[in-house]
């Protein structure tokens, strides 16, 4: 499974504005409804759900909210880079500003799992997270995300 399995050019937002978690996964869930035509409150709904199990907040700025949805018929990937980071009350206490949303159908076990694990790999690598902080629109952020499989291949 690589990124470009799950991002488009339309998942992607290069200057997401907001202030709180609530308010970044509200604007994710409403792209996310417009890429997927599923309903931006189930959407919404199923990422808080997650958030109250435990933060998605992994640490160095980086957040994985994801979910899963009856009807959602395939994984779909979103990415943002958020304008002023914020509280995701994530792990290690620092703000975030770069955010990988997954979501996927209720069946989807072990692909669910590898896209998860996939996405980790990508935003584990600093080098990689510094260049998305860098780039100035969505056509560089997604360029940059599928442009990852030569550079994780592994």
């Amino acid at each position: 499974m690589e990124i470009s399995d799950l991002v488009t050019p339309k998942s992607v937002v290069s200057k997401l504005r907001a202030t709180s978690k609530k308010q970044v996964l509200q604007g994710m869930a409403k792209r996310a409804s417009e890429v997927t035509g599923q309903s931006e409150r189930s959407i919404f709904e199923v990422l808080m759900e997650r958030e109250r199990l435990g933060t998605t907040g992994v640490g160095n700025g980086i957040a994985i909210p994801h979910g899963k949805l009856a009807d959602m018929e395939s994984l779909y990937g979103f990415f943002a880079h958020v304008v002023e980071p914020i509280d995701f009350q994530a792990i290690d206490d620092q703000p975030v500003d770069l955010i990988f949303l997954l979501l996927a159908p209720e069946s989807a076990g072990a692909d669910h799992l590898k896209a998860l694990a996939r996405v980790s790999r990508l935003l584990r690598d600093q080098s990689m997270c510094q260049k998305l902080r860098g780039a100035d629109s969505d056509d560089a952020l997604f360029a940059l995300l599928v442009g990852s499989k030569e550079h994780q291949a592994a």
